[in-house]
């Protein structure tokens, strides 16, 4: 089974490989999607991290982050936990990312083991709009 060797697959080209050979073991999808280097020997050796990091990053779980970090607060890993008071904090990076504002509204609905937060649209926006509206007439 031999095969020329190629430069890693990456991006949409890596999932669909992955997707093709779901029924082989990971080794193996590794191996054919090029991540492999040869021994002095001539053996494979099979880079599982390097397979996994380019996984993730076709996925779109970035593995370090694009943007200089400024310093302030943690790297977000999208996981957060239940402080002793009860709380659980959200984050500053995570309201930025969907362009969240002071004053945004929630619906919170509790599930079994989950919880949504359903942005609740901007009737206030649109009512403040329909005051100003009916002012110009």
């Amino acid at each position: 089974m031999s095969e020329a060797a190629t430069a890693p697959l990456t991006g949409k080209a890596l999932l669909a490989k992955v997707k093709e050979l779901s029924n082989l073991p990971r080794r193996e999808r590794a191996r054919q999607c090029g991540y492999y280097t040869k021994t002095k020997g001539g053996q494979e050796r099979v880079n599982l991290t390097d397979f996994y990091d380019a996984l993730l990053s076709a996925r779109g779980v970035p593995l370090s982050p694009e943007t200089p970090k400024d310093g302030r607060g943690r790297e977000p890993t999208y996981r957060v936990s239940v402080h002793q008071n009860g709380q659980i904090v959200i984050g500053a990076t995570y309201t930025k990312a969907m362009g969240l504002e002071p004053g945004d509204e929630f619906e919170i609905k509790l599930g079994y083991k989950h919880i949504h937060l359903i942005q609740v649209d901007s009737d206030k926006k649109l009512n403040e709009a329909e005051v100003d509206d009916e002012d110009e007439e």
